[in-house]
């Protein structure tokens, strides 16, 4: 039966029983306290190793445990290190050649676990070899060596010794390893333990690369790893790949599958971790979702973020959570709708028992406030925010009140009667303007309530909202100086307004530039002047061709195709005013090109056969642009004159079509005039001086283009 041994200041070994062991490797001799003593008799272990030097305990070590010179030092500094003595660990330890005795270590262990029925007949355990026990100690003492290195501050010198273990195991098992070494389990753990040691020296000293490509070694063969070993490994491979700071270098593809970048690498860690945590080989991590989100977000793929969340089990996240991170996944990933349905199971009735959660909340008045269509229910996220919240958020109070403000003002335009409209525009100001009065100085605010009020025709105002707008973003923004020349063209202060955009392009950077561009061309448009403007279309149009052919797929490919399509629209309604057909025709041509299914390219187009006098052709254009956008005004409003113009029989439908196009835009200038010469028609005089007179005033306070 194996004793236990105290040696050295109280320290137990437990040495175990083994197989027959060469004379030169005695560690694991079956020893007993009795056989000590008859050898040594009666000596003060713990004084004699306190008082005397490294050599003097070492040759006291050899001399009671019959051990050799590298077995007596990995013991000794072993005591060392266990009392935090590094630098004498490491002169202990320094004192063992363990590059001369590698090859053997290597050459033992792989003969002595290797089969039985493969070792060579007759000999089942070659003479001169030596033990697994012994390979364990010293494999230990170099592990205990690099820690002590690593303790002292001497990083890499702690790797390059740490890496022996890894080269000394793997030359024995160049395959792996696929099971346990029943012989000597504590080789396998010094192995195990090496395995995960290396890289975080390599990290600690700043070495990247060679972390890296130690976390992949221990990942590319297998080393039998207990699986949440092996996955704190990959998930912290995957953490080294996403936030390291730079591209690591790759190892050599296998398929075309192999990914092509280090995101792409821990993406698919990560992927792999999450599979074993839903199918139960590992324990639920936090961290690992945690890092899947953040690559995810960064790569772009959020729909497939929103998978992920969905598959973790039932009990991680509460429903709300899980709604919530789905929704905000969906929500990024351009499904506004999806993830607006979501929210809404979070303001159902079956959570009303529930604390309510302020982020689903926030977040659905956020995407109610981009969907005009759903200013009611905007309306009602952002009021439970703002019961929910009480006092003691002042920032989330702030925001519901933006974006209060915002659904208000989207209610108002969509709405049906004048009363309700105005109430609703009462409304959407008295809900920015609270912001403003609670001193808290926000950007969005100011530029939302310069916008409503331009929209409102409180142009005063309007401009002062959008100059402290542009004064807080330090005239960066493109749309600041957009909604300060848009309100001068309605002041009718033409100049002033293109002054504004020649300032504007000065501040603001090339993809802003196109914007400001169309603007400039259709006020120099409105200031008659259609040289210049034919000028500035060119010049839009050579950047845009600029662009497309430098940058080949664009990030903003789809905004540069609207402002080319724009463009050649605005230049076929130029040419058209000026009776060129066939250069207006050009330009229709091309705006089509660019997008067919076009509802303003088939209202252009019949504006062209309007002003040919080809009204039946132009009706047929017109519904075809109806057709496409059902609430497109300008359509409506030229589908109603031009029926105008085709005789008096057509009065009651004109008409209707006017009164529609007054529904959806109240401020319509040529609604208004179009409709007062059907009341005029008609014989009522006193409706028809009033439809003029609200057409003649629209039309003093009327921008050069929309002000959304």
């Amino acid at each position: 039966m194996p004793n236990m041994l105290c040696a050295c200041s109280g320290e137990q070994f437990k040495v175990e029983e083994a197989a027959p062991q060469s004379p030169e490797s005695l560690a694991t001799r079956d020893f007993s306290a009795s056989g000590i003593s008859s050898r040594t008799g009666t000596v003060d272990w713990e004084s004699k190793l306190e008082d005397a030097q490294v050599d003097e305990a070492e040759s006291t070590l050899k001399e009671a445990l019959s051990l050799n010179y590298e077995e007596a030092r990995a013991l000794l500094g072993r005591l060392e290190y266990q009392r935090g003595n590094f630098d004498a660990a490491l002169q202990v330890f320094q004192g063992i050649d363990i590059r001369v005795l590698s090859p053997r270590m290597a050459k033992a262990i792989a003969e002595r676990t290797r089969p039985r029925k493969l070792r060579s007949r007759g000999r089942n355990v070659l003479a001169g070899l030596m033990s697994l026990h012994s390979v364990s100690l010293l494999l230990e003492a170099i592990l205990l060596k690099a820690k002590s290195l690593a303790e002292l501050g001497r990083v890499k010198e702690a790797a390059r010794e740490c890496n022996i273990i890894l080269d000394t195991v793997e030359s024995a098992f160049p395959h792996g390893i696929y099971g346990e070494i029943n012989e000597d389990g504590k080789l396998l753990e010094m192995f195990h333990r090496a395995l995960e040691l290396l890289p975080k020296l390599w990290l600690w000293a700043g070495s990247l690369d060679e972390a890296i490509a130690a976390y992949r070694r221990a990942l590319l063969r297998p080393w039998n790893l207990e699986p949440q070993r092996l996955a704190k490994i990959q998930k912290d491979l995957a953490a080294t790949l996403l936030y390291g700071g730079v591209e690591a270098s790759q190892c050599k593809p296998m398929g075309p599958a192999f990914p092509e970048n280090s995101t792409e690498e821990s993406i698919l860690l990560l992927f792999i971790l999450m599979q074993k945590i839903l199918y139960g080989e590992i324990d639920w991590d936090p961290e690992v979702m945690d890092h899947l989100t953040f690559a995810l977000t960064i790569s772009g793929q959020f729909e497939s973020l929103a998978d992920h969340v969905e598959q973790v089990l039932p009990g991680v996240y509460n429903r709300v959570e899980r709604w919530y991170f789905i929704a905000l996944s969906y929500s990024s990933a351009g499904q506004n709708q999806t993830a607006l349905n979501l929210l809404k199971k979070v303001s159902g009735f079956s959570e009303n028992n529930h604390k309510p959660h302020l982020p689903s909340f926030l977040l659905g008045a956020k995407m109610c406030a981009q969907d005009p269509s759903e200013s009611s229910q905007g309306i009602n996220f952002a009021r439970r925010v703002i019961e929910a919240s009480g006092n003691r958020n002042e920032h989330i109070i702030s925001q519901a009140h933006k974006f209060l403000g915002i659904c208000y003002g989207n209610a108002a335009r969509v709405s049906i009667s004048d009363s309700g409209r105005a109430s609703l525009h009462r409304e959407s100001i008295n809900s920015l303007n609270h912001i403003l009065l609670s001193e808290k100085k926000d950007p969005e605010t100011s530029f939302r309530l310069g916008l409503e009020n331009a929209l409102q025709r409180n142009l005063s105002s309007a401009f002062d909202q959008a100059m402290v707008y542009s004064k807080m973003v330090g005239g960066s923004s493109a749309r600041g100086w957009k909604l300060l020349a848009l309100i001068a063209s309605a002041e009718q202060r033409l100049k002033d307004a293109e002054a504004i955009i020649d300032l504007a392009l000065d501040e603001t950077g090339n993809v802003e530039q196109l914007e400001l561009l169309k603007l400039k061309a259709v006020i120099q448009i409105a200031q008659e002047q259609p040289k210049q403007a034919i000028e500035t279309y060119r010049i839009l149009l050579a950047m845009i061709q600029g662009k497309g052919e430098y940058h080949g797929v664009d990030t903003n490919e789809e905004n540069e195709r609207r402002l080319e399509l724009e463009a050649w629209l605005d230049l076929a309604g130029l040419y058209t005013d000026h009776e060129l057909w066939l250069d207006a025709d050009i330009c229709i041509k091309k705006g089509k090109a660019t997008k067919f299914n076009s509802a303003r390219g088939w209202h252009t187009t019949g504006r062209l056969f309007e002003a040919k006098q080809q009204y039946k052709e132009a009706i047929a254009a017109f519904s075809v642009s109806l057709s496409i956008d059902p609430d497109y005004v300008p359509s409506i409003v030229s589908t109603a004159a031009t029926l105008l113009k085709m005789g008096s029989q057509s009065l009651p439908v004109a008409k209707s079509f006017l009164m529609n196009a007054l529904r959806l835009e109240p401020t319509n200038h040529d609604a208004w005039l179009n409709l007062g010469l059907i009341y005029k028609m008609e014989g009522s005089i006193q409706q028809a001086a009033d439809s003029f007179q609200a057409a003649h005033e629209l039309k003093l306070s009327a921008p050069v283009q929309s002000f959304q």
